[in-house]
């Protein structure tokens, strides 16, 4: 189980005019989501994490997995579960903050819907056809959101130093053989 905790307010940046700012760590999702295209996202009480293409719109993060698109558990990422969310820099490729999101699902009738497929096709690479991919995705694929809680379970000051290896899932593929 996790360990996340909500940020306090003394871990609050204070502007000397204002008072108190919003959370430095959610501006810092906001913005890793922004600048990269790849993240973590591990159901609660799973085991495994997994490597996901996404895209940050309507103040969440977004993305499509089934049919031809990426692959993620359906177990643990339905309407309104909580998910473990881990984001790396841009720059380094280290991990920088994991954050605790709950999950939503979008269907076609969500009024998210259009803002948000609009985005993601706009960062998505390597599409066959932009002008389908939102008709593609509504009939063959789920399109989910992933909204932050405000939990982090690892900060850039308090980032966990042990190993985070993982065994490899199993999987039908093999090494190339020496000709």
């Amino acid at each position: 189980m996790w360990q996340a905790r909500r940020v306090r307010d003394d871990d609050r940046v204070a502007d000397p005019v204002a008072g108190p700012v919003a959370d430095p760590v959610a501006e810092l999702v906001v913005e890793l989501a922004r600048k990269t295209g790849v993240c973590w996202v591990r159901p609660e009480g799973a085991t495994r994490s997994h490597a996901v293409w996404h895209t940050w719109a309507e103040d969440s993060l977004c993305l499509v997995s089934g049919g031809d698109e990426q692959r993620l558990p359906g177990e643990g990422l339905g309407d309104g579960d909580r998910a473990e969310v881990v984001m790396r820099s841009g720059d380094t490729g280290g991990r920088l903050v994991t954050w605790v999101g709950t999950v939503s699902l979008l269907t076609p009738d969500d009024e998210r819907w259009g803002p948000v497929t609009s985005a993601m096709v706009a960062g998505r690479l390597n599409l066959r056809d932009p002008s389908t991919a939102a008709d593609h995705w509504a009939r063959h694929c789920v399109v989910r959101r992933i909204v932050p809680t405000g939990e982090y379970v690892e900060t850039p000051s308090s980032l966990d130093d042990g190993p985070h290896r993982e065994t490899p899932p199993d999987s039908p593929a093999t090494t190339r053989a020496r000709r």
